[in-house]
């Protein structure tokens, strides 16, 4: 009875967060991008440098949902071509690399000196499978595969960003926050991420939300307390954390703005430079001009903070 009622909770949810997705396409300079199955393709250049190449469905672990699309720009060098991490959302649950196949062209056109490196992980399940931290594992085994490889793809990791929307967001946070003690992580952008998994299960937007995240977090956070306080950015916030960019809508119903208000003022107390966007009545995701200026700041955020 428990796992049906999950059921219908999720049917309801899911399609928003991966109509949000699709919304997010252009978002943050059109950071999106993913494949199909295992190939590699290559564009021929004349002049000596080093072709474009697509990698798609390379492994950094056993599990068939452990791979990672890769797109090295034409021309890339370990000096100048920088690094660009995309973790998708879906409560932690849903959504995949493949959402933004449509996307590629436009990223590699729009950021040149940027290699690109969309993520899949392993996602959790209603009946208790691949509950927490076993997403932040897999993006920290993503991203250590990706370091011993830096060299050989001929990028400069030491020039990193991070970003994700929703629970991708969380995901990028954790990984800037907990797992960059050399700091090669240089910005992180917040999308709509949730940063307090307590507060989350305390003040639920949703009557299920308490339900979801029992089976997710093994447990309350009165029972749990130190796993919801390991999947929570906000604990994780001080003086040596990365520059952080956010955005929220202030209707959102899937993640309340609270939690982004909070971030942002821990962040704050911290002196670590932040940047927060509340757009006035958008939900979880939005388009038009506000995706505008969502791309312009996270562009401009960039550009500054990982030059």
């Amino acid at each position: 009875m428990l796992f049906q009622h999950y059921n219908k909770y999720t049917t309801n949810l899911l399609p928003d967060l991966l109509r949000m997705k699709v919304q997010l396409i252009l978002l943050v300079f059109a950071i999106a991008i993913t494949g199909s199955s295992c190939s590699k393709s290559t564009d021929n250049t004349s002049n000596g440098e080093l072709p474009a190449q697509t990698l798609i469905d390379v492994a950094y672990g056993s599990d068939p949902l452990q791979k990672m699309d890769i797109y090295l720009p034409q021309g890339r060098t370990t000096a100048n071509t920088k690094v660009a991490v995309l973790i998708h959302g879906g409560a932690w649950l849903a959504g995949d690399k493949a959402d933004f196949n449509n996307d590629i062209p436009t990223l590699r056109a729009q950021l040149p000196d940027y290699a690109f490196f969309n993520i899949n992980y392993r996602l959790a399940t209603l009946q208790g499978a691949n509950r927490w931290p076993t997403q932040l594992n897999d993006v920290n085994a993503a991203y250590q595969f990706l370091k011993n490889k830096f060299n050989e793809y001929q990028v400069n990791g030491d020039k990193t960003i991070v970003l994700g929307a929703s629970a991708g967001a969380q995901l990028a946070l954790m990984q800037a926050y907990q797992n960059n003690s050399d700091n090669k992580i240089k910005v992180v952008v917040d999308l709509f991420g949730p940063t307090d998994l307590t507060d989350l299960y305390n003040n639920p937007p949703d009557p299920q939300y308490p339900n979801l995240l029992q089976i997710f977090m093994s447990g309350t956070p009165t029972s749990n307390t130190a796993n919801y306080n390991s999947a929570s950015p906000i604990r994780f916030v001080n003086n040596q954390v990365p520059p952080t960019i956010i955005f929220h809508g202030t209707n959102d119903n899937v993640v309340p703005i609270r939690q982004s208000d909070s971030l942002h003022a821990r962040l704050q107390r911290a002196n670590v430079i932040t940047q927060y966007t509340r757009y006035n009545g958008e939900a979880h995701g939005w388009s038009g001009n506000n995706l505008v200026d969502t791309y312009n700041k996270s562009v401009a955020f960039i550009k500054q903070y990982n030059p």
